[in-house]
């Protein structure tokens, strides 16, 4: 096949069970156990009602402004995959609408990511499904390729394989490499446990501050 113009079968997913168990963590837990280095960026907003997103990535790379592959995608993905779409980071023309969200609806996905832009955002604000882009036009796509699916794509300093564990909710999205997913979802649950603690300390008036003086006098801060 010529590249550019690829269709890939995925290798490999998160199992259903590791997404079931993410799903119940903030994605800023999971940002913090990974050393905070592997954010999306602020671009990516989520563009629908509320909820959270989680799933396998289904990965899209598109031409800035063409949607033929994510169309296609769409086809192929599984029951809760989440079409993660690299499309350039452009802005002019939109990735998907109205329409493309009802047949992710209809396939029962799990979410899109688009590195891109959306229209009729009305509509998708009013609605559950996970949509998170990079802002909205009314200008449509174009469907002439060329585009490539389930091959690694980045973007915003992240690099997105085929399979790896996708996580967003109204803080943004970031995915966990496949390889790591376990190791960073037992860390990830260790840190919600202990903010969940510490939470209950700060209502209750109980809560150890000493640290912030000792850090400022560790500093060299005057007055402490």
């Amino acid at each position: 096949m010529p590249v550019g113009f690829r269709i890939l079968p995925r290798a490999r997913a998160v199992a259903p069970a590791l997404v079931e168990r993410f799903r119940k963590l903030p994605v800023a837990n999971v940002s913090d156990s990974m050393s905070r280095i592997f954010a999306a960026g602020p671009r990516l907003r989520p563009m629908h009602q509320g909820g959270v997103m989680a799933g396998p990535a289904f990965t899209v790379r598109c031409r800035p402004g063409d949607n033929l592959m994510v169309h296609k995608a769409i086809d192929m993905a599984e029951a809760g995959d989440v079409v993660v779409v690299d499309a350039g980071g452009d802005l002019t023309n939109a990735i998907i609408g109205e329409l493309m969200l009802a047949q992710m609806v209809r396939r029962k996905l799990g979410g899109i990511v688009i590195n891109g832009a959306i229209r009729d955002s009305g509509a998708l604000a009013k609605q559950p499904f996970p949509v998170y882009a990079a802002g909205i036009t009314h200008r449509g796509p174009y469907k002439d390729g060329p585009g490539e699916i389930n091959v690694a794509i980045g973007f915003e300093g992240l690099v997105i394989e085929p399979g790896d564990m996708i996580l967003g909710d109204e803080d943004g999205f970031v995915s966990v490499p496949y390889a790591d997913a376990e190791t960073v979802c037992i860390a990830t649950e260790a840190k919600h446990a202990a903010e969940g603690k510490q939470m209950a300390e700060i209502e209750a008036g109980t809560v150890d501050r000493a640290w912030v003086d000792a850090t400022l006098r560790k500093l060299g801060c005057e007055g402490v």
